[in-house]
């Protein structure tokens, strides 16, 4: 269980310096349990490298990241308990087959018996994987291998998830069939999605948070982006300096 009852996900001040540049600078914010978020941002605004610092695969500059109450910088194992991370373009091995990584996957997480066949069981019919179960992942499209990356977040049952880009390469079906997901999820989990399509948003989030340049420059609903009717296209330029 988590050390807390408020925010599933905080980032708290959130900085990462490369020398002079900052790939995220003073990056705040927190969601609650049972919310979908929705991190948004242009390409290169910081938006993977926030969930790199969240999950704790980088080590901020300066800042906290807490999942479940967890501080990331010390107690990062406990909070991969309740953590389902799906990374973009997620690195897989090519020769091992959905059964065999999501197998070596769940044992790695200390998962045995009839949970583990059953957490197997579950991911391969969630994600459509069946078809596939025993097919080198080399040789899978981009919407299985996503499907793989996206079972193996699910395999130990997270109550947090935080996916990026989970939709990216995919086909209109692929696409309708990841949001899916999503939405079914979005029922008993706390979700941060990052995405530059604002399609998405719309589909499958309650909460937008965008990013440009580093910093957090919108934090609200969905109706906050699209400003009054404006539309989300022109909000979405006009924060991101783009807007003509």
């Amino acid at each position: 269980m988590s050390k807390s009852d408020g925010a599933m996900i905080e980032a708290i001040g959130l900085s990462k310096f490369y020398g002079p540049f900052a790939a995220t600078q003073d990056v705040t914010f927190s969601v609650p349990k049972g919310q979908v978020a929705a991190f948004l941002g242009p390409n290169g605004a910081g938006k993977s490298t926030t969930m790199k610092l969240l999950t704790g695969f980088l080590a901020p500059t300066s800042g906290t990241a807490k999942i479940g109450g967890f501080d990331m910088s010390t107690d990062r194992l406990k909070a991969a308990e309740i953590l389902g991370y799906l990374p973009e373009n997620g690195p897989l091995y090519l020769e091992m087959t959905p059964s065999s990584i999501l197998q070596f996957l769940g044992e790695a997480r200390g998962m045995s018996g009839s949970r583990l066949r059953d957490r197997l069981e579950f991911v391969a019919q969630k994600c459509s994987l069946k078809g596939v179960w025993g097919k080198p992942i080399g040789k899978l499209s981009k919407g299985f291998r996503q499907r793989v990356g996206m079972a193996q977040a699910l395999l130990h049952d997270p109550q947090i998830l935080i996916l990026d880009e989970p939709t990216s390469g995919l086909d209109p079906n692929q696409t309708h069939d990841v949001r899916e997901l999503i939405l079914s999820l979005a029922k008993t989990k706390t979700i941060l999605l990052s995405t530059h399509i604002l399609t998405e948003v719309k589909a499958v989030c309650n909460r937008v948070i965008l990013i440009n340049d580093g910093r957090i420059v919108l934090d609200g609903s969905v109706a906050d982006l699209e400003h009054g009717g404006e539309g989300m296209d022109k909000r979405f330029r006009e924060l991101t300096g783009s807007a003509r």
